[in-house]
């Protein structure tokens, strides 16, 4: 058995390539930032690395003692402040090559990192990848296609996608990829690190066959037990406007190089991944138990649902702030400040600054990203106007378009928002 470190074992892949070793047997230490305590990484020895700084050789040289291989398994799909594809996928990668001479690495890389990569994505991955197999004929290069699994990025996205009533589809649908489970995925990364074979190669790991983009989101929607899917093709020109839009702003699911590396497309022989796992990858319609096709349901469906709840929920805040500043009749509205005590000088305050605390609780729950203490507050002012009212206007609960009565699926529906955010 080997002692294997693994860096970026907290990613995805990385975790399940950790536990996929340790399962066969292997000793594993994991490379990450910030050394957890709890759940399954107790089972593991930690290593603190930081791969925005650890350009020194020098620095994973004291890593690596006792080490027999290393599996390189940092990534980032998207640059945030210091996590660039530079520092992340070349250099600390380079410096950590460096250092471990006589020790067999296996990289994983990305399907599409070769000569005709144009991403900055692929270009910093075959950076690395070159200066490895440069250097040393002890190392392999594994090149995944798009991965799916429980808990994976990609697999939360599409299966949302594909939950969609009406599923959006770039230009005609028709682009070409090949996801690999990540179960696939990680029992051939044991293989490599259990053999030399492959040693100086580039390895694709793939599905079993190549497809289009609709087929895919087609496929998964019927694992999760849903009908056949109706799709709306958008331009290619949309698509680029809003690619270009994601640029600049760091959101959005398409950004100038996702949309590049997608229009280009990620497949591959099948043949080395058939022969690392001894049978066929498997395929998309088997990516799914039928015991946990109701869950995923549930989860593609309820991370667009939570958008459109979302979406609703500013709806009402900011309608009933622009009414109440002045479309709805204002001395009407004083009339009613009155009725609760509201008089004088105090009455256009009350007005004007309850409508403009209506617009921002409207615009905080479309734009902001933590919304803990915005659910606490919408819904304390919504308790202390239901027993304002209550007191004082009683005969809104008995109104015909009942004014008051709906204010519970709103606090409902804030409370589902709250409990799904927990998440």
């Amino acid at each position: 058995m080997a002692t294997v470190l693994i860096t970026g074992a907290s990613g995805f892949i990385g975790s399940h390539i950790a536990e996929a070793l340790a399962e066969a047997g292997h000793e594993v230490r994991c490379a990450v930032r910030k050394c957890p305590s709890t759940g399954r990484w107790r089972q593991f020895r930690c290593v603190p690395a930081d791969y925005t700084r650890d350009f020194d050789p020098v620095v994973w040289q004291r890593r690596l003692g006792g080490i027999d291989v290393i599996v390189n398994a940092v990534g980032i799909l998207r640059e945030h402040g210091s996590q660039t594809f530079e520092a992340l996928h070349d250099r600390a990668p380079r410096a950590l090559f460096a250092a471990a001479a006589g020790v067999r690495i296996v990289q994983i890389s990305a399907l599409g990192a070769d000569e005709q990569a144009s991403s900055q994505y692929h270009l910093s991955k075959k950076a690395a990848d070159d200066a490895l197999l440069a250097s040393s004929n002890n190392a392999v290069i594994v090149q995944p296609s798009l991965v799916y699994g429980p808990g994976g990025t990609s697999a939360r996205l599409f299966n949302m996608i594909a939950s969609l009533p009406l599923i959006p589809l770039p230009g005609t649908g028709d682009q070409a990829i090949q996801p690999i489970h990540i179960d696939d995925l990680t029992q051939a990364v044991v293989r490599l690190v259990e053999t030399d074979r492959y040693q100086g190669q580039r390895v694709p790991l793939v599905g079993p066959e190549p497809l289009t983009l609709q087929r895919y989101l087609d496929e998964l929607r019927h694992s999760m037990g849903l009908g056949p899917g109706k799709f709306l093709h958008i331009p290619a020109r949309l698509i680029d406007f809003s690619a270009q839009m994601s640029q600049w702003s760091g959101k959005g699911m398409l950004d100038l190089d996702t949309w590049r590396m997608l229009q280009r497309g990620n497949t591959a022989d099948p043949g080395a991944t058939s022969e690392l796992l001894g049978r066929d990858p498997r395929r998309v319609s088997e990516f799914t138990s039928r015991w946990s096709a109701e869950e995923l349901r549930v989860s593609g469906m309820m991370a667009w649902l939570q958008l459109v709840l979302r979406i609703s929920l500013a709806a009402v805040w900011l309608v009933a702030g622009v009414v109440s500043m002045g479309v709805y009749p204002v001395e009407e509205s004083y009339e009613l400040l009155a009725r609760v005590g509201i008089t004088g000088g105090l009455a256009p305050v009350a007005l004007y600054g309850a409508a403009a605390l209506d617009i921002a609780f409207g615009l905080g729950t479309l734009f902001l990203q933590r919304r803990k203490f915005l659910w606490i507050a919408q819904t304390t002012l919504i308790a202390v106007y239901t027993v304002t009212i209550t007191f004082y206007l009683p005969e809104f609960w008995l109104h015909p378009f009942g004014p008051l009565i709906k204010n519970l699926p709103i606090l409902a529906a804030i409370l589902v928002l709250y409990e799904l955010e927990k998440q």
